[in-house]
């Protein structure tokens, strides 16, 4: 009787034997998600916006089939490996390369959700100030808080314009400042979270946005984000209808540039070109939703600056005029 390719083996070999075969099956499903993450389907439960909002944190399990690829030494394992590589390095590999110098035309920004619970707004408004930005983007402001910002900032930010309870303060003038409608239908009482003003810089005008989005939550049903893409879609078409240009965007987005919820503003606006800036949740934080975009200007770096008392961690971008 002829013995299978197994049979007088040891367990052990055999079980060594299938693990190459479960880490390259592996190391292809990761690929395939980080290649084709738009072709999950977003319906019930919207997996493709849950998958997109921590897609780079895929890297992590490419990092863990690596280490077990080395162990068992298997040579296919890590061939297979190449392809999850690749994929993360096209989507994500730029993100890491250094920041470039300032140029003569950059604009410094920071955008903060700076909390309706913190505890310390005039700490929180120098840490800002403190980085030296021309525009400051606000969220959560609140009463009497709001009063403390004013007074802090007030020295080195005499412009500020304040619409519900977002707001922006500018080391250059403001003007044409008005409140943006990106209220979903089934919010019914009082609720105004976008703002667009023109600063007057001294490279020009620009139309600048600030706006915070619906918040989104994970439950058993899935990622609950009609009212966050509703409110994506309202504010998508206010940035197309603008007129002047350049424009600048600084929101609490509640997703990630990846997340196709996000698409209505990702589809019109640049990103950052550098850095993750992970600003969420601040004491461990595992994804950016508090962005910068732009249209006729460059996002380069984006980095998250020390902690305030809020739960997001501020971020500040150097955003190039065309």
């Amino acid at each position: 009787m002829r013995r299978g390719p197994w049979q007088g083996r040891p367990a052990w070999a055999r079980q060594r034997g299938r693990v190459p075969a479960v880490l390259s099956v592996l190391a292809v499903l990761t690929a395939g998600l980080l290649a084709f993450h738009r072709a999950v389907p977003n319906s019930v439960g919207r997996p493709g916006s849950l998958l997109e909002a921590f897609l780079p944190w895929l890297g992590l399990v490419v990092v863990v089939l690596l280490v077990l690829a080395l162990l068992c030494r298997s040579a296919t394992a890590l061939l297979a490996l190449l392809l999850p590589v690749a994929a993360w390095t096209h989507l994500f590999g730029g993100l890491l390369v250094p920041e470039a110098g300032p140029g003569p035309h950059d604009l410094v920004v920071v955008q903060h959700n700076v909390s309706d619970e913190n505890p310390d707004p005039a700490g929180t408004a120098r840490v800002l100030a403190d980085a030296g930005p021309d525009l400051i983007a606000l969220e959560e402001l609140v009463p009497p808080a709001l009063a403390v910002y004013e007074r802090t900032l007030a020295p080195r930010y005499p412009h500020h314009a304040v619409r519900g309870t977002v707001g922006l303060w500018s080391k250059h003038p403001l003007t044409d400042a008005r409140p943006v409608d990106i209220k979903p239908r089934s919010i019914t009482g009082s609720w105004n979270r976008g703002l667009r003003a023109v600063v007057h810089t001294p490279h020009g005008d620009i139309a600048a946005y600030v706006a915070h989005l619906p918040s989104v939550r994970v439950g058993a049903g899935g990622l609950a984000s009609a009212r966050r893409d509703e409110s994506a879609g309202l504010l998508g078409r206010a940035v197309a209808a603008e007129r002047l240009s350049p424009v600048v965007l600084l929101g609490d987005l509640n997703g990630t540039v990846d997340d196709r919820g996000l698409a209505p503003l990702t589809s019109r606006l640049n990103t950052a070109e550098r850095g993750f800036a992970f600003s969420f949740p601040a004491a461990f934080p595992v994804a950016r939703i508090d962005q910068v975009m732009a249209r006729k200007a460059t996002v380069g770096h984006i980095r998250t600056l020390p902690a305030t008392a809020g739960d997001h961690l501020p971020v500040v971008a150097r955003v190039t005029l065309d």
